[in-house]
């Protein structure tokens, strides 16, 4: 190792140090079942849409799946032992949907509700604090094949699924999450076809999908809480900070637009129990029927905002997605594996943008973090992903700086655990800060991992509490 990398590192491992939180601050990593689970036909559990769409030929970048993953579903005991040696505070995960109720409706699966049973368990005999949620994508392929996200019943689905799950698990899990990122699973698997269940029907598909997802979180809420009177319960939401690309107002406006579109669709129908005029007058006749009384269900009371963010949006007017008009410009800048641009500011004006504008009572950013190209271990038995690790720090000093603020921030979650199945992508771009090998499953905490349990372990060793913003 030439002495400049390793005084870069040691500079980096003092701001690392340097970092200061409010007392309380939760340092946890997040995953999603279908991305680490594996086992998708093992002990009763069904096919999901992600199933179905890994098997069309052309839509995964190495044409692989999360058929096997990480082999969670048997290593986990191990993936815990990760975790201990992390020093997370709390561990975000998914329920597969279809492991716990094959059909998405009807009679539960003991298997599949026994495997998250031994993992609460074992989570909580670490120390560590499970923090759930109920859906991340995977939606049964049952419930597809009668409509999916475009059919109404799928929310009344979704809720009873959510009681079920807040029985079997209450008494132990405390933080419930309903949906995550419903701006990605509704846009990206209606309207452009990315993501499953594969669907090209432009901005009705993701604004249809989207109306019918916030009235399955707005039932769901109360679900939940019926069964876990002392629940936390909210929603997690992948915003993006949005600039225009010049002054010109019909870039303005295109920003507006998907700034409407991506962010206040979603938290103006939550936290004030309406949709954006504007975007109502833009959608028109594209809308889905949104009868009386719906936006007072999807406003049910959140005890907390979930942000996941990775990146800002600089928009121009474009043609994508009429009537939304926009095209995403890409300034000069680090770029991520998956293209995202590395632009650690996007962090602290985010929280800023949802404190200002929506007063969650709680935030937590439910996701953050970079992807590379697939790393190798060096001959010292190390990965040296020395970029996730600066991208860490950068973002985490954004955060800190946001609760000196007095944003009430709580919490801080590391996407991901480690490297995984990463949706259209494959393997070819690892988030993890744990390496795994796929051959042999063997799991290595990286260069990234262990500077972000430095700044963890510090922080709780140097912990102050947070003080109030001082402006009205």
């Amino acid at each position: 190792m030439t002495s400049s990398i390793a005084e870069s590192r040691k500079a980096l491992e003092a701001r690392a140090r340097g970092l200061v939180f409010p007392k309380g601050f939760v340092f946890g990593a997040a995953t999603a079942a279908y991305q680490i689970e594996g086992a998708h036909d093992l002990d009763g559990k069904s096919e999901s849409i992600w199933d179905r769409f890994c098997r069309k030929p052309g839509v995964i970048t190495d044409a692989s799946s999360g058929e096997v993953a990480c082999d969670h579903y048997h290593l986990w005991r191990e993936d815990i032992a990760v975790m201990k040696r992390l020093g997370l505070d709390a561990y975000r995960f998914s329920i597969a949907w279809t492991r716990v109720l094959p059909e998405g409706t009807g009679t539960p699966n003991a298997k599949g509700i026994a495997f998250y049973d031994r993992l609460i368990d074992g989570l909580l005999e670490a120390g560590i604090e499970p923090y759930l949620t109920l859906y991340h994508w995977d939606l049964p392929q049952m419930l597809q094949d009668r409509g999916g996200w475009y059919n109404r019943e799928t929310a009344e689905h979704f809720a009873t699924y959510a009681s079920m799950i807040a029985r079997a698990f209450g008494d132990r899990v405390k933080q419930w999450t309903t949906l995550n990122e419903p701006w990605t699973f509704c846009w990206s698997g209606h309207a452009t076809g990315e993501d499953a269940p594969g669907l090209h029907d432009g901005t009705k598909g993701g604004v249809t999908a989207s109306h019918h997802a916030l009235l399955g979180h707005g039932l769901a809420v109360p679900a939940v809480r019926a069964e876990v009177p002392d629940a936390s319960v909210g929603i997690v939401f992948d915003l993006n900070l949005v600039e225009p690309a010049s002054p010109d107002p019909r870039d303005v406006a295109a920003a507006r637009r998907f700034d409407g579109a991506q962010n206040r669709w979603f938290l103006d129908a939550v936290f004030k129990g309406i949709y954006p005029e504007d975007m109502l007058a833009l959608y028109g006749p594209l809308l889905p029927d949104i009868r009386p009384g719906d936006n007072a269900i999807i406003a049910a009371p959140v005890d907390y905002l979930g942000v996941n963010i990775y990146r800002r949006s600089v928009i121009a007017e474009g043609g994508e997605l009429a009537p939304l008009n926009y095209r995403r410009v890409r300034p000069e800048g680090v770029y991520s594996a998956v293209d995202y641009e590395i632009w650690p500011r996007c962090i602290y004006d985010v929280l800023h943008y949802v404190h200002a504008n929506y007063q969650p009572r709680r935030i937590l950013i439910s996701e953050n973090g970079v992807a590379t190209a697939p790393e190798t271990v060096t001959a010292d038995g190390r990965v040296w992903d020395d970029q996730r690790a600066l991208y860490y720090v950068d973002h985490l000093e954004q955060v800190a700086k946001a609760a000196a603020d007095g944003v009430p921030v709580e919490g801080y979650f590391a996407w991901t655990l480690m490297d995984n199945f990463e949706w259209a992508y494959g393997y070819t771009t690892p988030f993890g800060i744990t390496h795994v090998d796929l051959a042999t499953q063997e799991r290595r905490i990286k260069y990234s991992g262990e500077v972000y349990a430095q700044i963890a372990n510090e922080a709780r060793s140097a912990a102050k509490p947070a003080r109030s913003l001082s402006r009205a």
